[in-house]
């Protein structure tokens, strides 16, 4: 099943719409984007590590959930569908702030040129994750979380440390 995405400029104005995998192709076509990031009562983020089906950066651990909202929706009912979709809950969301960036995945050769919008929100249960998506998951402290990503870089998706500046 085709699915778009919508294009922006760099202030995130539209300017048009594409095919997911088409705007990932070459240098990649800047589109819109968003990240989310739960954090139970003490603080803790819940990390994904993304399903190696994944079309890009698959096996990588990343934050609780990603994705693209479709032309007509707004980036936080995506945000809310997706994390529904991922794992299997939802809550209430904030927008923290949004950055650019691109990255290439060697593996696939895709390219993510994004603008990406930052959510958080809190949970406290036990997630249902689609295996589809997310291959593992977990809580960690946010302290853990950048010793790691400080030893072992290659293990986390390029926008995750990114998006974490807007979360610590």
């Amino acid at each position: 099943m085709q699915e778009n995405i919508i294009l922006v400029d760099e202030s995130d104005n539209v300017v048009g719409e594409c095919e997911k995998l088409a705007a990932h192709l070459g240098e990649g076509r800047l589109h819109r984007a968003f990240s989310v990031f739960i954090f139970n009562d003490v603080g803790e983020l819940m990390l994904q590590r993304r399903a190696l089906e994944k079309y890009h950066f698959g096996g990588l651990w990343t934050n609780t959930c990603c994705s693209h909202p479709h032309p007509g929706e707004t980036t936080l009912a995506a945000a809310t569908r997706r994390l529904t979709e991922e794992l299997g809950f939802t809550t209430a969301l904030v927008e923290q702030g949004s950055f650019l960036y691109r990255a290439t995945d060697p593996l696939s050769g895709l390219t993510e040129h994004e603008f990406d919008h930052v959510f958080v929100g809190r949970f406290v249960n036990v997630p249902t994750p689609n295996p589809a998506e997310v291959m593992d998951w977990r809580w960690q402290a946010i302290s853990e979380i950048e010793t790691e990503l400080s030893a072992h870089p290659e293990r986390f998706t390029p926008w995750f440390p990114l998006a974490l500046a807007y979360v610590r």
